[in-house]
């Protein structure tokens, strides 16, 4: 029998106290123990990106770390994107510029966009177009999505002056 840790997590400023196995990932907390299920389950193992969140601002594949790792960080997940009623620019660019089709790796594609554009705001298009492939679309073919992120570097550029 597996002993049980306790794990304090924060998931869009809000603090779960958890106890679970010390090999739970973080992808299972996030879905099972928190109840927010917009963090898609892939592959399992870190390839298609469909589970990636924010910790502590920065993209990472839920399914490849323990929950017990994610202690003491900032977890920001697909729900915790927009802003009351107001949705995200990265959110709403996808609705604008058709960066969904089935809709499966979305929330992988909105946080890492989100992660990216808050980390590099300056990136340039040459480098967005070489970090979005590292996350797997089966369906739009990505010409939506690069649409998308493009769209949304632009706004948040734009609200910065």
């Amino acid at each position: 029998m597996t002993e049980l840790v306790d794990v304090a997590l924060s998931v869009n400023g809000r603090s779960y106290a958890l106890r679970l196995e010390p090999r739970r990932t973080l992808l299972d907390a996030i879905r099972d123990e928190c109840g927010l299920t917009g963090t898609h389950m892939g592959c399992e193992h870190g390839v298609c990106g469909a589970c990636t969140v924010l910790l502590d601002g920065d993209p990472v594949r839920a399914c490849l770390m323990f929950a017990v790792q994610a202690e003491g960080s900032a977890i920001r997940t697909v729900e915790g994107l927009a802003n009351a009623d107001a949705l995200h620019p990265v959110q709403r660019a996808f609705i604008a510029h058709h960066g969904v089709q089935c809709g499966f790796c979305t929330p992988g594609f909105l946080m890492l966009a989100t992660g990216i554009l808050q980390r590099e705001p300056d990136i340039g298009d040459d480098e967005l177009l070489a970090v979005l492939p590292s996350r797997l679309c089966r369906c739009t073919a990505y010409q939506g999505i690069v649409a998308a992120v493009s769209a949304a570097l632009t706004e948040l550029r734009e609200a910065r002056k």
